[in-house]
């Protein structure tokens, strides 16, 4: 098996035919990726989507990418809004789903795309549905909804329906 070396996004020299968002050489810098999205988006649909408070309360570029760099759990979120939104990749595998965004690795046919049309409207549409998911797990107390059990119960063979 082949050695996989990661190449930037920005850097099209890859020999092996994969790059990741980073590289030790070459980076996108945190501030840079920050920069396009807010130049493209605006700090309000980073907010309305991303729902990181930084966006929110006096945003600018140096205070969120200070408070980015401290917190892991936002600086993920906003580094997928980027591959996923912003450049238009496709979806990870699972496999690759699991590491950080800046540590996945792109195939190099896949190139970015045009960004995603993103609005207020579309984004509180996501929020109703995120907190509707969000009530429904904590009305099962986090564990995924059983089937119906009563049908089984009034039936004693319950190989019956497949038997007529």
């Amino acid at each position: 098996m082949a050695e996989t070396h990661r190449q930037d996004l920005a850097n099209p020299h890859a020999t092996d035919g994969t790059r990741t968002l980073t590289t030790d050489a070459d980076r996108v810098s945190l501030k840079q990726l920050l920069t396009e999205i807010v130049d493209h988006y605006g700090f309000e649909i980073l907010y309305a989507y991303l729902n990181i408070n930084c966006f929110n309360t006096n945003p600018s570029i140096e205070s969120s990418v200070k408070f980015l760099k401290k917190t892991d759990w936002a600086r993920a979120k906003v580094e997928a809004f980027y591959l996923y939104q912003f450049k238009s990749l496709p979806r990870a595998s699972a496999e690759q789903f699991e590491l950080p965004p800046r540590d996945r690795i792109i195939p190099r046919d896949q190139q970015p795309g045009a960004p995603a049309e993103l609005s207020l409207e579309d984004a509180e549409r996501l929020r109703e549905k995120r907190a509707r998911k969000a009530a429904a797990h904590d009305r099962d107390g986090g564990r995924p909804r059983a089937p119906n059990r009563q049908a089984a119960t009034d039936n004693a063979d319950p190989w019956a329906k497949w038997r007529k």
